[in-house]
């Protein structure tokens, strides 16, 4: 008899373990079609690699530069940063992502997201060009972006000049953005590689300041795994994230790799309280990225990767974070 209570109580204790683990579905907030040579493994791989993770919706952008392989250099780099040559803005990148779509049935293209990334973001021009790909494309793109501007390396790399989030070029585009009911996704450094401060933080603030009805979504929380290399964590990163989301209810932040480690997680991988008790108080403005570029294998370990952070959060908080608030930031009527 007490060994059948045993059993029972054990029984009783792993079905309520089972209750309680959580199956998350996932949006990705952040996902590159092509690579920095505009290159991609497809949709089919791309769709595999979500259903296997789990997720059922997916923003989809490609890449606005393109990487030079330089007349000197007798080995083709593999990413930019393989060498020197520079990288060039590279507007053909759009076509590629709404010809890929076009091509899949409904109920498939319907899992996507589409966001228009281009454009040269210091072309006062560009705002003209994404008004055209709208008019080419009716009632496809949701989104601008992800927009390059403060970009670790690659900001060094690119022909022209240094793009900033708080340029008159990306003015008139936040204009369209607030016309078109489209969120910006911006990928703009807090910093550089080696000022411990805040000390690009103006080019991002002043954006939310002076456009309250553009919806931000702040790529990486203005992290960077460069920036890490050389400092390995900001200190400054939570209290100035902190104030900015109490400040302007437009930011939203995309929560992709750089911030997992070492922000949301510590050396232990134990989720850190006062990024937890950031979420939970803005439970509607955190979204996850992949961040994959071109390739998708990847993608539902970069997503799973949050799973200890999730389950730390309450369910509710969790599913939106996951889920929930990528698609709530999207255009709030379908073109």
């Amino acid at each position: 008899m007490i060994a059948r209570v045993l059993v029972c109580m054990l029984l009783s204790g792993c079905l309520c373990q089972a209750a309680q683990a959580r199956d998350y579905r996932y949006s990705d907030a952040h996902l590159h079609y092509v690579d920095f040579f505009q290159e991609t493994e497809g949709m089919s791989a791309l769709i595999e690699a979500m259903d296997q993770a789990g997720v059922e919706h997916s923003m989809i952008s490609g890449i606005p530069v393109a990487k030079k392989w330089h007349e000197d250099e007798p080995k083709r780099p593999r990413y930019y940063a393989g060498d020197d040559a520079d990288a060039y803005w590279y507007s053909a990148t759009d076509t590629y992502v709404a010809a890929a779509l076009e091509k899949l049935p409904a109920e498939q293209r319907k899992r996507f997201h589409p966001f228009l990334t281009g454009f040269n973001p210091v072309d006062k021009n560009a705002v003209s060009h994404i008004e055209r790909m709208l008019e080419l494309n009716p009632g496809l793109w949701q989104g601008i972006g992800e927009v390059f501007t403060r970009h670790d390396d690659l900001t060094a790399l690119t022909s022209g000049d240094t793009p900033r989030a708080n340029n008159e070029a990306m003015t008139r585009i936040y204009h369209l953005a607030a016309e078109r009911d489209m969120p910006v996704l911006l990928h703009s450094n807090i910093t550089s590689k080696r000022e411990r401060n805040p000390l690009y933080l103006a080019e991002i603030e002043e954006p939310l300041r002076n456009h309250p009805h553009t919806r931000f979504i702040w790529a990486h929380a203005g992290s960077s795994a460069e920036i890490h290399r050389h400092q390995t964590r900001m200190d400054f990163l939570l209290s100035v994230l902190t104030r900015l989301l109490a400040d302007y209810p437009n930011l939203y932040v995309d929560l992709s790799w750089s911030v997992l480690e070492p922000y949301l997680l510590d050396e232990q991988g134990v989720p850190r309280k006062e990024w937890l008790a950031l979420v939970e108080r803005y439970p509607d403005r955190f979204m996850l990225g992949s961040d994959v570029v071109g390739r998708f294998g990847s993608l539902g370990e970069q997503l799973h990767s949050f799973g200890p952070f999730l389950d730390a959060l309450p369910e509710e908080v969790a599913n939106k974070v996951a889920q929930g608030n990528f698609l709530a930031v999207l255009p709030r009527q379908p073109k």
